[in-house]
């Protein structure tokens, strides 16, 4: 499954190659509360069908209604992008559905050649972070090597957005614990790669969407390089295993990395990756272990319920202070004695 923006603009391209006329409309900017933050997409052909969303769907009624019965000329006039603003008068918040008030401005662009779709689909495809700039006037496109995410900015000229590659996790071991992971993960759009050198547990091991790799784990990432976009998890308790991924992921650009294990377990694979293989503090504070956030896990399902939620959070930059982590929670409840009844002190997260 892809993420959605690529499903935008993958639809995008597939209408336009097809000679349909296509809109691509981005949010770029809001103003109180707002259906869809800025930088959403979606695309809008002439018949009216559309992937991607700017609203709840009321706007979207309304650009329907408009390219259907106006066309896309009038739309956007001489062929060149428009700026569209919902929501400013309370009228138009409660015509539109926009909560207390709510204002989202558009920009509308019509799709052609050098709207340079296909250019930007294969840097995403490449793991190549990508900066956009629509020139307002020509509606010309030039793709430069960018960062990989960023608020739209909107002048009188241009539009500039960013793009980046799909977010992708690499569990390490295949069993019960991955199964569940990947499949959280791909239902929240991430590309998952599960890694498994150990053939008995690769053997009855098999997930559509997911990619099943026989390497070693340090191979695995050595080869993958993994970017800013990436998450590494390591639950095989084994640390022939585990230690080798996460020696070479702690030292990469990954914005999380995690093991599961106890806290007793997790207190000497630091002093192991200290010890023995030289990381620093500042790459060992980095590591999530115990994996998760505390919510009282005790089955497959919850822990990777636990550590899915720690990772998503990394990802959309909520510090590791905010949420209780594991290790935290069960200082609290265990330690502290006021753990529920049915907490057992073996609780597995």
């Amino acid at each position: 499954m892809e993420d959605l923006d690529t499903q935008v603009l993958r639809a995008a391209q597939a209408w336009h190659a097809a000679g349909l006329p296509v809109l691509l409309v981005t949010v770029t900017r809001t103003w109180g509360s707002s259906p869809r933050p800025p930088g959403s997409l979606m695309a809008i052909n002439g018949r009216g069908e559309t992937v991607g969303s700017v609203s709840g769907g009321c706007i979207e009624d309304d650009l329907i209604r408009r390219v259907r019965e106006e066309g896309l000329d009038a739309v956007c006039a001489q062929g060149r992008p428009a700026t569209l603003r919902y929501g400013i008068s309370a009228d138009q918040a409660h015509r539109f559905g926009l909560p207390c008030g709510g204002t989202v401005e558009l920009v509308l662009e019509p799709v052609a050649a050098h709207s340079q779709l296909p250019e930007l689909l294969q840097a995403n495809l490449e793991r190549r972070s990508t900066e956009r700039r629509l020139d307002l006037h020509s509606g010309a496109v030039d793709l430069q090597l960018g960062r990989r995410d960023g608020v739209p900015e909107l002048s009188d000229d241009a539009l500039v957005t960013h793009f980046g590659p799909r977010h992708r996790l690499i569990l390490i071991g295949a069993g019960d614990l991955s199964r569940f992971l990947s499949q959280m993960a791909l239902s929240l759009n991430f590309e998952v790669i599960v890694c498994d050198p150990r053939e008995e547990q690769r053997a009855s091991w098999s997930l559509d969407g997911v990619t099943l790799s026989h390497e070693m784990p340090d191979d695995l990432v050595l080869r993958l390089q993994p970017d800013a976009r990436t998450a590494v998890v390591a639950l095989t308790h084994d640390p022939k295993l585990d230690d080798l991924a996460l020696i070479d992921a702690l030292q990469s650009e990954a914005f999380y990395v995690g093991a599961i294990g106890s806290r007793r377990h997790t207190a000497l694979r630091r002093e192991r990756l200290r010890e023995h293989f030289g990381l620093g503090e500042a790459e060992l504070d980095a590591l999530h272990g115990p994996a998760g956030l505390y919510i009282g896990s005790k089955t497959p399902a919850e822990i990777a319920l636990s550590i899915m939620a720690e990772v998503v959070a990394a990802k959309n930059g909520i510090q590791r202070a905010t949420p209780v982590p594991v290790a935290e929670g069960k200082a609290t409840w265990l330690d502290g004695g006021a753990a529920p009844a049915d907490l057992p002190a073996s609780c597995p997260v």
